[in-house]
């Protein structure tokens, strides 16, 4: 197990072709949001080079991007961290995330047809079985890939574009609830697709504001056990 806290093997090897700076950062972004690498962890250059299988120099300037979109501490004299996000942090995008959901709810519930419900169904079975099977990491997936299929139904482009900016924070703060939050979230998600396949755009706005406010109130009051994150 390197500092980095990530097992040998766990990283696929980035192949060198296309941008390959981007590709690492994508690569750190998402190890961070999913929690393999978690708030407050240190991140050694060499380290995270070696599981990339890339030099130290993209690594860097990911590390520095990283550090400017507020996902890492470029601490003086010490290296960089993973942010350790507070409290106001996680309620003020939790809050701005229920009044996207919320808009995103009352439009699907007036646009959506039965090609779109079914499509909530599916991705709705497919997290009931992942949360069955214990499986955070595809739950945690799963609920993203239902809400922005919600968004899509939405179909306002702008408050889709609004919504893309914070999804990657907001998987982020799901992942340490995700368990705790477990099938009561997916019940909070089959009332939402009633709603929508009833074309009630009150009650689907009702639903998701609950819902994520839910969310959020979990986060706040989470256990904070390493097993759950």
């Amino acid at each position: 197990m390197l500092s980095t806290g990530l097992p040998q093997g766990a990283v696929p090897k980035l192949e060198r072709p296309g941008p390959l700076r981007e590709r690492v950062y994508e690569a750190l972004l998402e190890l961070i949001t999913t929690r393999s690498l978690r708030p407050g962890q240190h991140l050694v250059e060499s380290e995270l080079a070696g599981h990339l299988g890339v030099s130290r120099q993209p690594v860097r300037e990911a590390l520095q991007r990283l550090n400017t979109e507020g996902w890492v501490d470029l601490r003086p004299a010490q290296g960089a961290f993973v942010h350790e996000p507070t409290e106001e942090e996680a309620d003020q995008l939790l809050t701005v995330r229920t009044l996207l959901e919320a808009e995103a709810a009352r439009l699907a519930a007036a646009a959506a047809g039965s090609a779109g419900v079914t499509a909530l169904e599916e991705l709705c079975a497919r997290g009931e079985s992942a949360v069955a099977d214990g499986d955070v990491e595809l739950v945690v997936a799963t609920n993203a890939a239902f809400h922005a299929k919600v968004m899509e139904l939405a179909g306002n482009v702008v408050l889709s574009e609004l919504a893309a900016q914070v999804d990657r924070r907001v998987r982020w703060y799901y992942t340490p609830v995700a368990r705790q939050r477990g099938k009561q979230s997916w019940i909070e998600h089959r009332q939402l697709i009633a709603a929508i396949a009833a074309r009630d755009e009150a009650e689907a706005t009702r639903v998701m504001r609950a819902h994520t406010e839910h969310t959020r109130r979990t986060y706040h009051g989470r256990n904070r056990d390493t097993t759950t994150g």
